[in-house]
């Protein structure tokens, strides 16, 4: 067993893999392996436009050989870990490409991480090599990785895309640098580790969530069978690379279907809706924000819009029944709804076909194979319509956590079932609809808020006696959190005091609070436990939207 496999904490039995593996729901292929073939029967089709460069897929194909052929010089080989850092530039999917000509590991990396985050996650995977962009949207991420470099033993080497590459990082032309000899052609297993991508959850640090070539494409086939997408189809990904929904919607998902992938390094519905008519783009995928925002400025315009976009699926918050109609109206294509996790991809999702009604009230019902359950306390199946814990279970479950065992026990039953952390409730046809989480987490605009992280760090703050962290709801990002803290007696705490304080801890700009409430008492349980869905209700009765809040 190679290394990469001898990490795989949850791995489905023989017979299982090879039903998967003949019923097709496992391409039992690499991504490169894949690029390999569609670059055979379509050298000159443009796979990739990133701003003005377009690339074929021969020269994707091209740059991922030179890219193979650096990272072996400078260390990779099967099993090693790449992580990558990076805007949605094209070097991300080439790297992505690269790493699985290999069977190295790819670890990716929203770029709006500090060095709160991957402390952590660098440090727990050990990467041989880093990949950042040298500055995005005026940070400096080479001062920052430098500061890093001397807790991270395992790095041999940090790469820098874009001007202003300097020591300790490389320029990444270094990297695909035509000198390098050719790397061996390994013979990659696609059952074997492929990605480690990072999670946030209840227990107060990230997850790294395991996932095998075949994992990973498993809900790509099942989507391409139910969206019917083929080779004229062309996708628009706004969403990060360093995310699940970019790294494999965006950058495998073209190459499944023989298309054409549009990358979006920052979101501008503006821009969006230039992007859709000038490349045609037919597909997308992303929060409900990202189709509000294309609604907004195809209302600003005043005239029908992105007539080449058939459908937009919508994920990470409802849809609301303006937003349907604005979309058929204003863009002229369908939504459709649906709901998945970095542990299993895309699992539920519902049909072109069906009615407003069901797509406003539903997530959609399961593809490929995949399988949903609503469950009591008692682990009983939930009658129609009623309320209960959301496992999934199917050939997309990943491989377990990094280096935790013990989450991974709690997270995946011996038969393979997921307990999802969501509740739901589920139709006598399948459908289900997310009604809440028992996770401990705050969706803002597709995003994951880490509470426990948010909250310990406020508890550390010398003004406070006691903190929380709640979801407020919004019309656009769903939700914002609000921290509600008691103060110590004499103290005081204002907002941007509060604000500065946790991005001086270097907690991510995206998970600092938006509202702040300063309160006497939390209501509690019998069992000195905070009652959240009471103090979400209070501030709502009292307040509104009217805690206090800055400028975002």
């Amino acid at each position: 067993m190679s290394g990469s496999s001898s990490r795989l904490l949850h791995v489905p039995s023989a017979a299982q893999m090879e039903r998967y593996v003949e019923s097709g729901l496992w391409p039992d292929a690499t991504i490169f392996d894949l690029l390999v073939r569609a670059a055979d029967r379509h050298p000159e089709r443009t796979l990739i436009v990133d701003r003005d460069m377009r690339l074929s897929y021969r020269d994707v194909l091209d740059l991922t050989e030179a890219a193979a052929a650096g990272l072996h010089a400078f260390g990779i080989g099967p099993g090693d870990v790449v992580s990558v850092q990076l805007p949605n530039w094209w070097q991300f999917p080439i790297l992505e490409y690269a790493a699985a000509r290999l069977g190295a590991v790819c670890n990716p990396l929203p770029p709006i991480y500090r060095e709160r985050e991957l402390r952590f996650m660098l440090g727990l995977v050990e990467p041989k090599i880093v990949v950042v962009p040298a500055s995005f949207r005026g940070f400096d991420h080479i001062a920052m990785i430098e500061r890093l470099i001397p807790d991270l033993p395992s790095v041999a080497a940090v790469f820098a895309v874009g001007d202003g590459a300097r020591a300790p990082a490389r320029p990444f032309d270094e990297l695909t640098d035509s000198s390098h000899r050719s790397a061996p052609r390994y013979r990659v297993d696609p059952r074997e580790l492929s990605e480690i991508a990072f999670t946030s959850g209840t227990t107060g640090e990230p997850k790294g969530a395991m996932h095998t070539h075949n994992t990973n494409l498993c809900p790509l086939v099942g989507l391409l069978q139910r969206q019917k997408l083929g080779e004229g189809d062309v996708i628009l990904m706004p969403s990060t690379f360093g995310h699940q929904t970019g790294f494999a919607y965006g950058g495998q998902l073209p190459i499944l279907m023989g298309g054409r992938l549009v990358l979006m390094d920052s979101w501008n519905g503006e821009r969006g809706l230039e992007l859709i008519e000038r490349e045609g783009v037919t597909w997308m995928i992303g929060a409900t924000p990202f189709l509000q925002d294309l609604c907004e400025a195809a209302e600003r315009r005043g005239v029908r819009s992105a007539a080449t976009l058939g459908t937009f699926l919508c994920s990470g918050a409802a849809v609301p029944r303006v937003l349907l109609t604005k979309a058929h109206e204003g863009l002229g294509c369908a939504v459709v709804t649906g709901w998945g996790m970095t542990e299993l991809g895309l699992v539920t999702l519902s049909n072109t076909d069906d009615t407003p009604e069901r797509i406003l009230g539903s997530d959609g019902c399961a593809i490929g194979q995949c399988r949903v359950r609503v469950l009591r306390e008692d682990g009983t199946p939930a009658d129609p319509g009623e309320e209960g814990d959301l496992v999934a279970a199917g050939p997309s479950v990943f491989a377990g956590y990094f280096k935790r065992p013990g989450l991974t026990v709690e997270a995946v039953t011996a038969d393979g079932w997921v307990w999802t952390g969501d509740r739901a409730r589920m139709t006598a046809d399948g459908y289900i609809r997310i009604t809440g989480r028992s996770k401990d987490i705050i969706i803002r605009g597709g995003e994951n808020i880490p509470v426990v992280e948010v909250e310990e760090l406020l508890q550390r703050h010398p003004d406070i006696q006691r903190a929380v962290v709640v979801g407020i709801p919004d019309p656009r990002l769903q939700e914002r959190a609000c921290a509600v803290v008691i103060c110590r007696e004499g103290r005081a705490l204002g907002f941007e005091a509060m604000r500065r304080y946790l991005e001086d801890q270097g907690l991510a700009r995206q998970y600092l609070p938006e509202y702040l409430e300063i309160v006497e008492t939390f209501p509690m349980t019998p069992s000195g436990k905070v009652q959240k869905f009471r103090l979400r209700e209070e501030i709502a009765a009292r307040t509104g939207q009217a805690a206090r809040q800055g400028a975002g």
